[in-house]
């Protein structure tokens, strides 16, 4: 079979088409080409028809009376001859060819399908051609993201997002959580420089066409060294219970140490518990005894430092028997010295005009002090 070329380069691409096609259908070389004055109604050319990648085309031309030959063709490429399929693409189907029609169908349309098709007719009398541009359109897509990032507090943090699409996305960043919108970039690369701990989250790409939308994050984590609560002095009763508790704010998370005086306290260590979870520790005396009452030292340590707090533990000491005794001896002998003080008052005062003077003695009554006494001392036993 001999093969014979199409120059191209020397020849109009509307001549190559009709020799291609000649061959194709064994046309004789004697038909007419037609130039710059050929009829317009020979040759169409349809409006652009614009179409999602991955969406199914479908291309039609009308055939009209006497054809004998009907092509369609993608560029330089042959789809169908009649029906007679060239494309080895399994996309491409046959639809529709009678006297009146000729349509194929191109599923899962991609981005290499863009170009201009052509529909060639040949009747008994001339070629006709119908041609149309096809656009593909491409939902964007992230194709590269920066990976999530560990920094150490203050340095400088460059996060990179590119995408692909048709038409070309317009890509944005924004601090996604904790929700910050005056930390955010309406370009590929958001800048944070100096970053704190208050920068630390998640952050979202987001590319967007006039078809879709597509989003990914990044997980940006701030180390920074401990920082401790001041610690709360605890009062204990001797041989009960106490706790004294340190909490630390790091990242990563601090580990915990407790001194009393310089000496190290490790878990178990004199009836002593240690229980550390998370940014809290805990440090338990089961049975306070007077060598435990003093200051301790909770220390929060990770790789980028160290910080501190002491906390006092002291006793309370709760009221017995004695003392209650001690306290009522001391209240009575008070109440005496204000008794005597205020009968020594009254007695002045008897001796004055208009004094109350009682029937039997011609002494003052005294009342108020003898109720005092009264109330303290069942104040007192109620407390005992």
């Amino acid at each position: 079979m001999k093969m014979v070329a199409c120059g191209c380069c020397a020849a109009s691409w509307r001549r190559c088409v009709v020799m291609s096609l000649r061959l194709l259908f064994l046309l004789p070389a004697g038909l007419p080409v037609r130039s710059q004055g050929e009829s317009q109604s020979d040759n169409k050319q349809m409006d652009n028809i614009t179409i999602r990648q991955g969406e199914t085309l479908f291309l039609s031309c009308l055939q009209g009376d006497f054809v004998t030959h009907t092509a369609w063709l993608n560029r330089s490429s042959i789809l169908y001859a009649g029906e007679d399929k060239w494309s080895v693409d399994p996309r491409v189907s046959l639809v529709t060819l009678n006297q009146d029609e000729f349509t194929i169908k191109i599923e899962d349309v991609d981005l290499t399908d863009e170009g201009q098709y052509i529909c060639a007719v040949q009747t008994s009398s001339r070629p006709r051609t119908t041609s149309v541009h096809i656009i593909v359109q491409v939902p964007p897509k992230i194709v590269n993201l920066s990976k999530d990032l560990v920094v150490n507090e203050g340095s400088n943090v460059t996060l990179m997002c590119l995408a692909n699409g048709k038409p070309e996305p317009a890509i944005g960043w924004r601090m996604l959580s904790p929700s910050d919108d005056s930390l955010s970039s309406d370009s590929e690369v958001l800048e944070i420089p100096f970053i704190s701990r208050y920068r630390a989250g998640v952050y979202e790409c987001t590319a967007s066409n006039d078809i879709a939308v597509d989003t990914q994050t990044v997980e940006l984590t701030v180390n920074y060294p401990p920082s401790v609560s001041d610690g709360r002095d605890v009062g204990v009763t001797l041989g009960q219970r106490g706790v004294l508790q340190c909490e630390a704010d790091a990242v990563p998370e601090a580990d915990f140490e407790w001194y009393r005086d310089d000496r190290r306290i490790f878990n178990g260590f004199d009836g002593i518990e240690i229980e550390d979870a998370g940014a809290f520790s805990k440090l338990t005396f089961f049975n306070v005894s007077e060598a435990d009452y003093g200051n301790y030292t909770c220390v929060a340590i990770n790789k980028l430092g160290s910080a501190n707090t002491s906390i006092i533990l002291y006793e309370i000491i709760e009221p017995t028997s004695s003392t209650l005794l001690q306290d009522t001896a001391s209240v009575l002998d008070m109440t005496s010295s204000d008794l005597e003080q205020t009968a020594f008052e009254n007695n002045d005062l008897s001796e004055g005009p208009g004094a109350v003077q009682d029937g039997n003695s011609g002494t003052s009554t005294v009342f108020t002090p003898t109720c005092l006494l009264l109330v303290v001392l069942l104040q007192l036993l109620l407390k005992f």
